[in-house]
């Protein structure tokens, strides 16, 4: 139990797809509004745990037998875009309030989806792993969200030089984070 606890809390904090491995970083950068912000992050965080359960079923079940594994991005890429709109649709009839309009692109560009099943067939360490893993990856990048709103409501109060407005602030303000996020590395030890 304690190792499932030690994978969501390394994936949010010390793995995160956005900062160590920005695989979600096109994701942040194009959310802005505060509203579609935790329906993103809800719905990115149900999507990474229900592909990566799929998709671990069916490399474990299907692809290894088969000897196919060399066609896992064929097949994980097609199961993504499968499931993000039931995905939409069952998080649209379960909390209605939430904005869930045009996140259909945004969640199928996400590659961190992916990455995450990739990350997982990689190492093979069983299914409670996968959950953990895409649960914590999940939740890493919805705080990674709602970091980003607050940073992007901080530099819209300050002066900052013309030349730095808007994405070139944002990705060094994002270094910046991923160098803060260096110093979780030391929490959890091995």
């Amino acid at each position: 139990m304690t190792d499932m606890l030690f994978t969501v809390l390394s994936a949010v904090l010390i793995s995160n797809l956005v900062l160590q491995m920005p695989l979600a970083i096109g994701s942040v950068l194009a959310t802005e509004s505060r509203p579609q912000l935790h329906a993103l992050g809800f719905a990115t965080t149900v999507a990474v745990v229900l592909s990566g359960i799929v998709g671990h079923l069916l490399d474990h079940y299907v692809l290894r037998p088969l000897e196919l594994t060399a066609l896992r991005l064929w097949v994980f890429l097609p199961l993504i875009a499968l499931l993000i709109s039931p995905v939409l649709s069952l998080l649209a009839r379960l909390r209605p309030n939430m904005h869930w309009d045009s996140l259909w692109l945004l969640l199928l560009g996400n590659a961190g989806v992916l990455g995450v099943m990739l990350l997982d067939t990689q190492d093979d360490q069983g299914l409670m792993h996968m959950i953990a893993l895409s649960l914590g990856a999940g939740l890493g990048f919805w705080l990674m969200l709602s970091l980003f709103s607050d940073l992007r409501q901080r530099m819209a109060e300050n002066d900052i030089p013309l030349p730095f407005r808007g994405l070139p602030i944002e990705l060094i303000s994002a270094g910046l984070m991923a160098l803060a996020f260096l110093g979780f590395n030391t929490m959890i030890k091995a």
